[in-house]
């Protein structure tokens, strides 16, 4: 096995503090994973990842996509190069999606059938094919910690009847994948194995905003008893308050000692709740795009999530930082009137401490929600 996973401690509430052992270290949860799209965070170098928080402590554990690694730079090249983890000097954990969700959104592109999808890609439109074997062989030859079933996101909104439709082929792509994997999980990298443990293979729970459908597929995919079980399909375009009670829903039938991750979500505030929910994996691209355009984040004197865009005038010459609270590289020594400065001259520098304080923001609300999860009376 690759994986183990112990709760120290549990709230009245759900949420749980726990420790996910990985070939590549050990993972405190609840965790956020910021996504490295192209086995790259945009505009944070690793060693700056490795550091990044009030504590220094850095991200735990990243997320890469199979699908642009696939088209770029190929995946059999980052097998000759001993993995992903090694192509990109990352020794830290690290998790790939199946490529299912980018593939989803590529629309007019592509076509489903039984077998798999047939899609174009979207930087030189050439012809590929995705089944659920060749998900689990790219994400094989890439060698993350943990890999993920190929699965189909439904669109939103979508008729109960489509739903239904596409979650059976998600449990059917699933297996598939789940086979696939255990009959080939020794051809990973070698740089990928560490101390004898290798990679595991986690599901994805579907079902739209339909919760019988979630109940459903959760009772499908625990039934295959993966080490680890994901929620996805949500953050599509639903009402906040949908996803909430999707989430809520779908973990009343997940095994509550295995590690559950919801894909793709939130806002500050959002991955903060979901924590306290149950849920002990989130990831999401917000931190990074939303530094990139200029929407950095910061908590009020109530401790309430606030949002600040620096492109406004009104900070050309404010002189405090981002956050007086946040004890960022970032806050701990550049003003607002300097990153507003960066943003307006089009600086490249303006993307890079932009991302990295929006990182250390969702790095250190996951770790004060596991610092009151450990603080909590109904120990496990």
């Amino acid at each position: 096995m690759g994986l183990s996973f112990e709760i120290q401690a549990a709230a009245e509430g759900g949420g749980r503090r726990g420790a996910l052992t990985l070939p590549h270290g050990v993972v405190q949860t609840p965790v956020f994973m910021p996504v490295g799209t192209a086995a790259s965070v945009k505009a944070v170098p690793q060693s700056l990842l490795e550091e990044i928080g009030a504590d220094g402590e850095g991200a735990q554990i990243i997320l890469a996509n199979t699908y642009h690694l696939y088209l770029r730079p190929g995946h059999e090249l980052v097998r000759r190069m001993g993995g992903v983890h090694r192509f990109m000097s990352w020794e830290r954990p690290m998790l790939t999606d199946s490529g299912g969700f980018q593939v989803f959104s590529l629309s007019g592109l592509r076509k489903i059938t039984q077998e798999g999808v047939e899609f174009r890609s979207h930087l030189d439109g050439s012809k590929h094919f995705f089944s659920p074997e060749h998900s689990m062989d790219v994400q094989i030859a890439l060698g993350a910690d943990i890999a993920m079933v190929f699965d189909e996101c439904v669109e939103h909104p979508a008729t109960y009847e489509r739903t239904r439709e596409s979650m059976g082929l998600t449990h059917a792509w699933a297996q598939r994948s789940r086979n696939h994997f255990e009959e080939n999980k020794h051809l990973v990298p070698w740089f990928s194995q560490k101390d004898g443990k290798t990679q595991s293979l986690f599901g994805i729970v579907q079902g739209g905003m339909y919760a019988d459908l979630r109940k459903e597929s959760a009772e499908r995919l625990v039934e295959m008893e993966l080490p680890g079980y994901a929620i996805g399909g949500l953050a599509v375009g639903e009402p906040r308050e949908v996803t909430r009670e999707m989430i809520a829903r779908t973990l009343e039938w997940l095994p509550k000692d295995k590690p559950r991750y919801v894909m793709g979500v939130g806002y500050p505030d959002e991955i903060e709740e979901y924590a306290k929910m149950g849920v002990d994996m989130m990831d999401c691209v917000l931190p990074t795009r939303a530094g990139r355009h200029g929407l950095l984040f910061l908590r009020d004197e109530a401790g309430k999530v606030q949002r600040l865009n620096i492109k406004k005038l009104e900070y050309a010459e404010d002189q405090r930082p981002i956050d007086a609270g946040c004890g960022c590289m970032v806050c701990g020594r550049y003003t607002r009137a300097y990153l507003r400065h960066l943003y307006a001259s089009g600086e490249p520098l303006s993307a890079v401490l932009n991302s990295v304080h929006n990182l250390a923001f969702y790095l250190d609300t996951m770790k004060k929600v596991r610092g009151e999860l450990a603080r909590s009376t109904c120990s496990n």
